[in-house]
């Protein structure tokens, strides 16, 4: 059984810590997909705050991570990007020697720089970040426009709905496609983001009116002095 270790810090962000959760810590046999040896892990165990007002409770240290295949990395909070706790670098450093999987959400990264296994590598955080982990970490290509970046076994994704593009990428690669497709289908999301998408797009979609009423009640401002009964409305719609 393969193993998964989500790390997990003071100010962490709920739907981040859980789309890890869920891509990795449910109980799925029912249909036909293995589980893994899942743990929470906390440098300090017991009640650890979110960053919305609630905690959780952690009952696994770091230590429960030591030898785990796959080391996932919450996001952190900006107030600690400058202050990586050491005892998390070491666990991140550790677990990349021994050729084990990381994978960061959002700003999960800043962890993974922080431990030098980013640099001379290309990785991506969410865009709203990029500029200042470029700053931070000049040796790291950061490139903001994309879901994710995998680097030999270092996965890095940007914010919320791309993290769980991630995980899913990484189990495709773990499970085979097939097995990874059952779990999207599962989850209702779509089996398979290439992580080459861009993140933000500033221009705004057009507005598609094809399947509203806009244009009829567009046509009525225009002919207020004409009879609108309900049945040339309809007319007007192609609708019944």
């Amino acid at each position: 059984m393969r193993s998964v270790a989500v790390v997990t810090q003071p100010g962490f962000a709920p739907f981040e810590f859980g789309l890890a959760c869920e891509a990795f810590g449910l109980d799925r046999s029912d249909d036909g997909i293995p589980n893994f040896d899942f743990r929470i892990v906390a440098p300090d165990p017991g009640v650890v705050p979110s960053n919305i007002g609630f905690s959780i409770n952690v009952e696994h240290g770091l230590e429960a991570a030591a030898d785990v295949d796959i080391l996932v990395l919450a996001p952190i909070p900006r107030d600690q990007w400058e202050a990586v706790d050491p005892r998390v670098i070491e666990v991140v450093r550790a677990a990349h020697e021994r050729g084990a999987w990381l994978l960061s959400v959002c700003s999960g990264s800043f962890v993974l720089a922080a431990s030098g296994v980013l640099d001379g590598r290309r990785a991506t955080t969410h865009w709203r970040y990029a500029d200042t982990m470029a700053r931070m970490y000049p040796r790291i290509e950061v490139d903001p426009d994309v879901l994710y970046v995998q680097s030999d076994s270092i996965i890095t994704s940007a914010g919320t709905a791309a993290g769980l593009d991630a995980c899913l990428h990484l189990l495709r690669q773990e499970l085979g496609s097939e097995l990874a497709n059952r779990i999207a289908r599962r989850m209702v999301v779509a089996p398979q983001r290439d992580g080459g998408q861009a993140q933000f797009i500033a221009s705004p979609i057009p507005i598609d009116s094809s399947l509203s009423l806009a244009p009829v009640t567009e046509w009525m401002l225009q002919n207020l002095d004409a009879e609108l009964s309900v049945d040339r409305l309809a007319a007007r719609a192609h609708m019944s």
